[in-house]
């Protein structure tokens, strides 16, 4: 049998890898097992793995990562097609790709019309909420309806990322117990800040080429501009009141309790709090909230507008240069 496995969901592209390997007994895996790279694929070394006879086995497993993304056109990738006809029935055949391959080469071409072809993208929707609902019953805990799309819009729809957060959850929760929205707000970390505070460290660092770089990701990746720029109007009135607790010497607990802020967040926000000095916090709040009147009333577009705060932050301008007060207020 011949398969191929795609697409940008590795983690259900591993579970499904992982149901061939079980059927080959563990203690023979070595035998019958070959993994090949696509990117150094030869015809003489596939036809070698794959006509291997299985050793105390019914199957035997071959693996090939990335030939559809590294096999360029021409005689090789022709002799490989070619070949797949030849595949004997004793050998399990696997493709695996990521998505960034040719979908109109040759060899996927045949793979679609010959092949068992599983596409694995993100789940979405219903049936994200369904898989982790699976998931957290085979930890043995429950997780609360809301508690699962709070989970989904901190930390997206990526299977693996997702996992990891619903085990530490489920070590919160203890055997048999219950996560609730509570317990993710307390333990996961939202994506969304974790973005805007990634893309405030590089202004802070004066770095405007990453700047605008993490600025243009998250545009690509379908962040709204009037949405970011509120995001990070947000992130600098706390970055202004962690700074003001903090020289009052109280702790990160004590001024996560008094903002309304989990600790870790406010422990991150220290950190980035001093990269800035006060008076540029206070110019960049003010410089925000006059960009953010700006773009709602047609004068600036809001992409335009924060990459504007961008150059002004990392070329120094709001400061005291920009007559801005050095204390808080």
């Amino acid at each position: 049998m011949i398969s191929l496995f795609y697409g940008t969901d590795d983690l259900q592209q591993a579970e499904a890898l992982a149901e061939h390997k079980a059927r080959i007994p563990a203690d023979l895996a070595d035998l019958n097992m070959t993994l090949l790279e696509g990117r150094r694929l030869k015809l003489p070394a596939l036809a070698t793995a794959c006509e291997a006879m299985p050793f105390l086995s019914d199957t035997r497993l071959v693996i090939v990562e990335g030939a559809l993304k590294h096999l360029r056109a021409g005689a090789a990738r022709d002799a490989v097609r070619d070949y797949l006809a030849l595949v004997p029935e004793t050998t399990n055949l696997v493709f695996v790709e990521a998505d960034d391959f040719d979908k109109r080469s040759s060899l996927f071409t045949y793979l679609k019309k010959h092949a068992q072809v599983r596409e694995f993208q993100p789940r979405q929707g219903a049936d994200l909420q369904r898989w982790l609902a699976e998931r957290a019953r085979g930890l043995g805990v429950r997780l609360l309806p809301e508690a699962s799309g709070l989970l989904c819009e901190f930390a997206g729809s990526d299977g693996r990322t997702l996992l990891n957060e619903l085990a530490k959850l489920a070590a919160y929760a203890g055997p048999a117990g219950t996560i609730d929205a509570a317990a993710v707000r307390l333990l996961v970390p939202d994506s969304s800040e974790s973005s805007v505070f990634d893309f405030v460290d590089a202004p802070a660092a004066r770095r405007m080429a990453p700047a605008l770089q993490l600025l243009h990701d998250l545009f690509a990746d379908g962040a709204a501009a009037i949405y970011l720029l509120f995001m990070v109007g947000r992130q600098v009135r706390m970055l202004i009141g962690v700074a003001e607790l903090a020289a009052q010497r109280m702790s990160a607990d004590a001024i996560a309790a008094e903002l309304g802020q989990r600790p870790f967040v406010v422990r991150k926000a220290l950190t980035q709090a001093g990269r800035f000095d006060r008076a540029t916090l206070l110019g960049l709040h003010d410089r925000i909230t006059e960009l953010d009147h700006w773009s709602k009333t047609g004068r600036i577009e809001a992409e335009a507008a924060l990459e504007l705060l961008v150059g002004e932050t990392c070329d120094g301008v709001l400061g005291p240069a920009a007559g801005k007060s050095n204390t808080l207020r």
